[in-house]
C-alpha cells in the first residue's frame, strides 16, 4: 500500500479522501461546499465536529469541519459595509464559504494533497467588488494537516481590503477547557467588555464568542474529546483567535482569524493587499494522544 492516497466518491457532493495509513490519518474535503474539510481524522481520532444535516442541505449554513472565511471573518454591522463611496451587502463570514471551489490538482509525492481555487465572479461582486483568486492546499504528511493559503488580488487599480480566518468545529467533553496560549486578555462579545485571560475558559451558558486579544505566539492548544489535545500553529498575520460553542452541542470553535469583528466596517486593521498582490498563510493542526 501506498504511504499516501487521495481518492474521491460521490455522496450528495463530491468528497476527496486524503489518507496517510501509517499514521491512520484521513481528511475529507468537500470542494462543492465551500471548499470546507469535513473530517480530519488524525492518529486514529476524528477531529471535526460536523452536523450532517447541515451539510446535506445546499441552503444551510454548514455547521461543522472548517469552514473557509473570506473576505470577512465574523460579522458586520447591519449585514453591509461601505467602501469608496458605495454600500454592500455581505452574508456573515463572507463569499468563499458558500461557494463551489475548482479541483486544480491532487498529489501524492511526499504527502497527500488536493489544491482548490476560486475565483471571484459576478456573485461575488456584488458582496465584494473585487478580482481574487483564492488557492488552497490541503496537505496531509505526518499525521498533520496542513493548509496552505494564497490569496491574490487580481483588480489592477486598487488594493483589495479583506481579513480571512478559519472557523474549525472541535469535538469535546466540556465546554471548559483549558488553552495553552500566552494571551493575557479577551474581548466578551457577551456583554462588550474586556477581561483577564487566565488560561482556563468555560463556553458553557455563552450565546456570543469570546476573542483573545494579545497573542504573540502563533499558536494554541487545547484538549479534545477522546483524551487528545490539539494543537494549531499558523502565520502570524492570524493576530486574533475566536472562542465559540453553542448550547447542548459537543463541540466549540477555536478559530484563527486575521482581524476582528466588523473590521469591514471600522476599516482600522483591514489586510490591504496590493494590485496583482499575493499573500501566503499556513494553519497547521495536529494532535497528540
Amino acid at each position: 500500500m501506498s504511504q499516501y492516497q487521495v481518492t474521491s466518491r460521490e455522496e450528495t457532493y463530491t468528497i476527496y479522501e486524503l489518507t496517510e495509513p501509517g499514521t491512520d490519518s484521513r481528511v475529507q474535503v468537500c470542494p462543492e461546499r465551500g471548499g470546507i474539510v469535513i473530517g480530519c481524522q488524525l492518529h486514529g481520532l476524528e477531529l471535526f465536529y460536523l452536523d450532517r444535516e447541515t451539510f446535506e442541505n445546499k441552503t444551510a449554513n454548514i455547521r461543522g469541519g472548517n469552514p473557509i472565511l473570506f473576505p470577512i471573518s465574523g460579522q458586520l454591522e447591519n449585514r453591509s459595509y461601505t467602501w469608496n463611496g458605495q454600500t454592500y451587502e455581505m452574508a456573515n463570514h463572507g463569499v468563499a464559504r458558500t461557494a463551489a471551489w475548482e479541483v486544480v490538482g491532487t498529489n501524492t509525492e511526499g504527502e497527500a494533497s488536493i489544491t482548490l481555487l476560486l475565483r471571484s465572479d459576478e456573485t461575488t461582486k456584488q458582496s465584494f467588488p473585487f478580482d481574487f483568486e483564492l488557492i488552497f492546499t490541503y496537505a496531509l504528511k505526518d499525521g498533520e494537516l496542513h493548509t496552505r493559503q494564497q490569496y491574490r488580488n487580481l483588480t489592477a487599480d486598487q488594493a483589495m481590503p479583506f481579513y480571512a480566518g478559519f472557523h474549525p468545529y472541535f469535538n469535546v467533553d466540556s465546554k471548559k477547557l483549558s488553552y495553552h496560549t500566552d494571551a493575557t486578555r479577551y474581548l466578551d462579545y457577551n456583554d462588550m467588555i474586556e477581561k483577564p485571560f487566565e488560561g482556563v475558559f468555560d463556553l458553557e451558558g455563552l450565546v456570543e464568542s469570546v476573542t483573545l486579544l494579545d497573542t504573540k505566539k502563533s499558536e494554541i492548544s487545547f484538549p479534545v474529546a477522546g483524551g487528545a489535545t490539539v494543537r494549531l500553529s499558523y502565520s502570524d498575520i492570524f493576530k486574533y483567535m475566536v472562542l465559540w460553542s453553542v448550547n447542548g452541542k459537543p463541540f466549540v470553535c477555536v478559530e484563527p482569524w486575521m482581524a476582528m469583528n466588523s473590521e469591514l466596517n471600522r476599516q482600522e486593521e483591514l489586510v490591504m493587499l496590493e494590485p496583482n498582490g499575493t499573500l501566503d498563510a499556513n494553519l497547521t493542526i495536529s494532535c497528540q494522544r
